[in-house]
């Protein structure tokens, strides 16, 4: 008898981890496919094309699994996933992602400065590039260009503006690294970073702050700027972002710029959150 009970139990215990599992994978893919539909509003998971293996693994596990990672907003998500496509260059996935960006409820201009904050990281050419890979998603939606102006300082308030966020993010500045340069030409590498870097591109509109120092760790992450992203945990702490948000944004690019990447920047999380 007893064996017989322990015999029925097991069945239970496997039919139970057996139904589980099935639940399990049955959300990832409604999920999924909720997701995608709101995203791109086609169908996911449809079984089409010249690898429907891969598109499978691919949409189950960005739109089932790291979609559900974290607490972020489907904006935040595809702000992000922008960001980093185009940090990487990888312009046609950037074009389809720009696209769902706008269909989720992101403002033409808050893309538009999505792409412009890439500029200090990245440089102006990749920025260029991005940009006019957006600005053909708003002429095929109809959008006018140019869009409205965002800038707020003149060439007589760039650099207070810059200073102000400057001081708010990073207190200590980064004179100790440019120290030592030939010619004292660090000097002016730290008036480039508050002039430019804040001044100009920080202190735009349509983005705030928080959202601005979120991508750009993103950015960093992405080109696995080990130094910078220590410096960055705690500029976005300052700006208002939790480390659990920090967290979820670089595992929202784990799909996009890999594992290895990924981790690096979130071993640093780890490191400056344990301290």
């Amino acid at each position: 008898m007893k064996n017989i009970i322990a015999t029925i139990a097991f069945v239970l215990a496997g039919s139970l981890s057996t139904m589980a599992q099935t639940a399990s994978t049955m959300d990832r893919i409604e999920v999924c496919k909720q997701n995608y539909h709101s995203l791109f509003g086609g169908e996911a998971l449809t079984g089409q094309g010249t690898d429907p293996e891969m598109m499978d693994i691919l949409q189950k596990f960005i739109f089932g699994e790291v979609f559900q990672t974290g607490e972020l907003t489907l904006k935040q998500r595809e702000m992000i996933t922008c960001i980093t496509l185009a940090t990487m260059q990888t312009l046609p996935q950037l074009k389809a992602h720009a696209g769902a960006t706008l269909n989720v409820g992101v403002t033409p201009e808050e893309l538009r400065e999505v792409m412009y904050l890439t500029a200090p990281f990245i440089g102006f050419p990749k920025m260029l590039n991005a940009v006019a890979t957006v600005n053909e998603v708003f002429k095929e939606r109809g959008i006018s260009l140019p869009l409205k102006k965002q800038g707020t300082v003149t060439e007589k308030t760039r650099h207070e503006a810059g200073k102000a966020i400057q001081d708010k993010l990073y207190p200590d500045g980064i004179a100790s690294v440019m120290e030592g340069l030939p010619d004292d030409m660090g000097k002016d590498v730290e008036q480039f970073l508050t002039d430019y870097f804040f001044g100009d591109i920080y202190s735009r509109g349509a983005l705030d702050l928080p959202t601005r120092e979120l991508l750009g760790y993103c950015v960093l992450a992405t080109l696995e700027a080990e130094s910078q992203l220590h410096s960055h945990y705690h500029g976005n702490i300052n700006a208002g972002n939790s480390p659990e948000t920090l967290t979820a944004a670089v595992i929202q690019c784990l799909p996009y710029i890999g594992f290895p990447a990924a981790i690096k920047a979130l071993r640093i999380i780890k490191q400056e959150y344990a301290k």
